[in-house]
């Protein structure tokens, strides 16, 4: 059985110094080890942005995508072999900016695929830019004068989308992050984990002891009820978001996979419809 060193690589994080994704690295590991999973079972699919590495640095299979296109290409690779459990992770630039349409009907979609979003409300990998989640106010060397834009209302959004599985925690408590992961890889259906995860270097605002002064823990609110959706909804308005832990879950709602008319259980790496290299050959040479 698979422990969480088994799913580490010989690859050195070239992360700074301090960033949150390296907790969202070590939760990612320690959750599939927990679930049972083996490093031929998993598929980590990522986008463009300090984020999208992560994909290089967890023994597993791996994609990096271009910018805006990590949920695309993991609902094509879940769709094609079921039996692979499918991460696909991001900035808030890359899920919430150029990809966000993607993740919307993701979301509406509720395909079997877990989304990790490394939320440090700034783009870093370009040096420094607001993103859609920078506060109105934020100053950046897009916004020198401070952005006169709203921030973007991810979890709210979720919920309207018709999300069955929305979660967010502080990349510091790692515990509760991997045991969000758990949840997410588990729940049957499109999986929504936004992930506090500072960054260091440009974001000099909402630092670490920032999200430590702001953010509310769901575990302290008496009698909070994820499956409440008004409730949910109502909770996230009034802490601006803000929050931490399993925010809903609707277990009931199918998965796509589970609607597909047709869909079949076997892998299309299994089937028997697979192209064989003679034919694959025989089609390129139609075109050279």
């Amino acid at each position: 059985m698979a422990t969480f060193k088994d799913f580490r690589n010989s690859v050195k994080p070239n992360w700074c110094p301090g960033c949150g994704d390296f907790s969202v690295q070590a939760a990612i590991q320690r959750a599939s080890a927990n679930v049972g999973l083996e490093p031929h079972e998993l598929a980590v699919i990522s986008g463009i942005g300090c984020s999208g590495r992560i994909s290089g640095y967890i023994n597993s299979y791996g994609f990096h995508g271009i910018h805006g296109r990590a949920l695309p290409i993991a609902q094509g690779v879940k769709m094609a072999n079921r039996d692979l459990t499918v991460i696909a992770s991001g900035g808030d630039g890359d899920g919430f900016a150029i990809g966000m349409g993607h993740t919307v009907h993701a979301i509406r979609r509720n395909i079997d695929v877990t989304y990790i979003v490394m939320d440090n409300q700034i783009y870093g990998l370009t040096k420094g830019q607001t993103s859609p989640r920078s506060d109105v106010g934020f100053k950046t060397k897009s916004t020198p004068e401070g952005s006169i834009e709203s921030s973007l209302s991810v979890m709210e959004l979720a919920l309207t989308s018709g999300a069955t599985f929305v979660a967010q925690s502080f990349s510091t408590d790692l515990k509760e992050l991997t045991s969000l992961i758990e949840q997410g890889i588990q729940h049957k259906g499109f999986s929504l984990i936004n992930v506090f995860s500072p960054c260091v270097t440009y974001n000099k605002v909402n630092t670490y002891d920032w999200f430590k002064e702001n953010l509310t823990s769901l575990k302290t609110i008496e009698n909070y009820d994820p499956s409440n959706r008004m409730q949910v909804m109502q909770t996230l308005m009034e802490h601006n978001g803000l929050v931490t832990g399993l925010i809903y879950q609707n277990a009931n709602q199918p998965s796509y996979q589970q609607l597909v008319h047709g869909y079949s259980d076997q892998p299309l790496a299994d089937s028997d419809l697979m192209m064989s290299e003679e034919k694959f050959k025989e089609l390129v040479a139609e075109f050279m």
